[in-house]
């Protein structure tokens, strides 16, 4: 009895030895679903609000991520100030400006 026993655990370890590859194609298949789901949205949107704090000049109108709504009247490579009322003045850093508005929207918003 007892030589099936040893018949039938050599045929497992035999068939667990076979699957080397089978077992990192799910580890693959999810980073490359957690790449194009989390990883790359992520590097676009830094990418553009490079751009966004680069472009940034006298003259307009931003919105920060503490939601003040300003336009710049001074800027340099670290802060700007933004004018948020007549002769209010604040600086806040380039960085904390979270989206470029079109011009005159300040001016629709009190009237």
């Amino acid at each position: 009895m007892s030589f099936f026993i040893s018949d039938a655990m050599a045929e497992g370890t035999a068939a667990a030895q076979g699957g080397g590859w089978e077992g990192l194609i799910p580890l693959i298949l999810l980073f490359v679903v957690f790449y194009f789901l989390l990883i790359r949205p992520q590097q676009k949107k830094v990418k553009e609000h490079k751009n966004l704090v680069e472009s940034l000049k006298k003259g307009d109108e931003v919105v920060t991520y503490g939601g003040l709504l300003g336009k710049i009247r001074d800027i340099n490579d670290s802060f700007c100030d933004l004018e948020i009322a007549d002769n209010v003045t604040v600086k806040v850093e380039r960085q904390n400006i979270s989206r470029l508005l079109p011009k005159g929207t300040m001016r629709e918003g009190s009237e």
